[in-house]
């Protein structure tokens, strides 16, 4: 089986990764910041950065997707290949920090991989406000994102909304993360569990 957790920046998705990895003895596929070699780069200046930074998640993430398919174990992903292709390519393209020439050739490279994959079997989407993902971005203290903006974060949520809106890849479980602790409170870990628990038996 397949699962994927999505959600903007600083939601939760790492974190809720490993506790249901830990929990359902799922093999994690955690996304790949510490050996990612544009981020730093991509931070400082994201114009010059924009277009390497997002093939090499692309390659990333295509090369987790095949691997996860091949192996035949239950996975849980941290963030999907869709997420780059639908929210962050294109939010860099509006914003001007990709130039319509890269957008093309990224989202011509990102259609020809798509043909390539099928979706998880379940998306499970961490649905966050603004003041609630600065905070845990500020909480964790990654030197690469005291650098973003406000009005980067509220662009890639409603980008993230518009996308999960007319998802059709396969089993969706939206979850609001505002009033949850899932760390500390193992209530709501809980309550995460028996809304995936509910979704998982749908399948079956």
């Amino acid at each position: 089986m397949h699962v994927a957790v999505a959600g903007n920046i600083g939601a939760g998705k790492t974190t809720l990764t490993k506790l249901l990895a830990k929990h359902y003895k799922w093999e994690p596929q955690l996304e790949d910041v510490v050996d990612n070699p544009y981020l730093d780069d991509f931070y400082n200046q994201m114009e010059r950065w924009s277009f390497n930074l997002q093939v090499y998640f692309l390659n990333s993430r295509f090369r987790q997707v095949n691997q996860i398919r091949e192996s035949g174990k239950d996975i849980i992903q941290d963030r999907t290949i869709y997420e780059d292709a639908h929210i962050f390519a294109p939010n860099l393209h509006a914003m001007g920090l990709m130039t319509n020439r890269d957008f093309e050739n990224y989202r011509s490279l990102f259609d020809l991989m798509e043909s390539f994959v099928q979706g998880p079997d379940l998306l499970i989407y961490l649905r966050s406000s603004i003041p609630n993902l600065v905070n845990q971005i500020h909480k964790r203290g990654r030197d690469y994102e005291n650098t973003i903006s406000i009005d980067y974060l509220s662009r890639l949520n409603e980008r993230y909304e518009a996308w999960i809106h007319g998802y059709d890849k396969g089993n969706l479980l939206i979850i609001d993360v505002d009033n949850m602790d899932f760390v500390a409170n193992p209530e709501d870990l809980g309550t995460i569990i028996n809304k995936i628990e509910a979704q998982i038996h749908g399948l079956f």
